[in-house]
């Protein structure tokens, strides 16, 4: 590296990385994490379910492509701190407005570059996700940064959605000729979703994750969309959402939008040991056997029987998809109601577009719904 300057990365567990600063300078605090995905980097930044985690890149060149105005996936960067191994020296596509350190330095992003990437996540692979800070000139021993470390708060616990939710409400208008109205729940939304939503014909209203279902119900919606987010959906008021089922509106939910479904359904969520995220999990239809390569973003997970339906207040439900990784929960559906989510990303930013054709399965329920 050219770099100069000094950076460290000190972990939850003692471990410590050495490195030099990439992005702002001074310290930051958060949950690391690490990413799989080779291509992207500008939507993982600016994904609201990052927020209050130090993001690790596996891949091993970042910023050679720089930063853009149409790639962003919300209005700022989220991520408490940013760990890449060789920042690009140059930046080549002509779709780049700027460089993406210039871009975190802008945006207040404190990271490191450094060696150890590999070692890192494979150490987080062994031990799990934990607390973590990066310091730029650290002018306090290694002992008293692991002390502010240890003090930091952690995931578990954190109710994070009304944080990174919209203050108010907006509209996503439908393209072309209008056939649904949809009401999407911001619980960290991405900017994408609601545009594959609009191409599809779907007029979208954005609410704040603090809408009632009155809110909701008196804007006449087809179906009703909850987001991804971050925290911990133990933490989470399921009660609006346990409203909608009941009045059989139509229902479709991604991330922690699967989530709250599975605790509205009366199951349990926990934490994940590393998480999933990145551009390439394999995902199997436990109804079709299709396998999805999919992007995913989550450190919580729905504890459901795999081993066939099972009741709910609203009828029998069954796991509709797992990922061939772990086995982790990665689908839900009621088998008499409308209403299904999954635990990743459809709207595919970055990623590849096997799910994308789950935006036609909601709008498939809301046709019917009209019938």
């Amino acid at each position: 590296m050219s770099r100069s300057g000094l950076a460290v990365l000190v972990l939850e567990d003692g471990r410590v990385f050495h490195g030099v600063p990439y992005g702002a300078h001074g310290e930051t605090f958060g949950e690391i994490v690490f990413t799989t995905g080779m291509t992207g980097y500008q939507e993982t930044l600016t994904d609201p379910s990052y927020h209050r985690q130090i993001v690790a890149m596996t891949a091993p060149h970042i910023g050679n492509t720089g930063v853009n105005d149409d790639d962003p996936e919300s209005s700022k960067v989220w991520v408490a701190g940013y760990v890449v191994r060789e920042p690009s020296r140059v930046v080549s596509s002509w779709r780049a407005t700027g460089d993406l350190e210039t871009y975190l330095r802008e945006q207040g992003v404190v990271g490191i570059a450094l060696r150890g990437t590999r070692a890192l996540t494979r150490h987080l692979r062994e031990r799990g996700v934990m607390r973590a800070g990066i310091f730029t000139r650290p002018v306090q021993p290694i002992a008293r940064l692991l002390e502010r470390v240890r003090h930091s708060p952690r995931m578990e616990g954190a109710a994070l959605a009304g944080q990174v939710s919209a203050a108010e409400p907006y509209v996503v208008e439908a393209i072309g000729a209008k056939r649904f109205t949809v009401a999407a729940i911001d619980l960290g939304i991405k900017g994408m979703t609601p545009r594959r939503m609009a191409e599809r014909g779907c007029k979208v209203h954005v609410l704040p994750a603090t809408a009632t279902f009155e809110q909701i119900q008196a804007l006449g919606p087809d179906g009703v969309f909850y987001s991804n987010g971050p925290g911990d959906p133990a933490t989470a008021d399921v009660s609006v959402l346990r409203q909608v089922l009941a009045a059989n509106i139509p229902f479709f939910g991604i991330c922690f939008g699967n989530q709250l479904l599975g605790r509205a359904l009366g199951l349990a969520t926990y934490k994940l040991r590393y998480g999933h995220r990145g551009i390439n999990h394999p995902v199997q239809d436990r109804r079709t056997g299709k396998v999805d390569i999919s992007a995913h973003n989550h450190g919580f997970a729905v504890d459901a029987p795999l081993d066939g339906p099972f009741d709910t207040p609203y009828g029998p439900a069954e796991v509709s998809h797992v990922d061939l990784n772990d086995g982790c929960v990665e689908g839900l559906r009621l088998l008499r109601a409308p209403a299904f989510s999954v635990q990743y990303h459809p709207e595919a930013a970055a990623g590849p577009h096997d799910a994308s054709t789950l935006f036609d399965d909601f709008c498939e329920v809301m046709s019917r719904a009209q019938t």
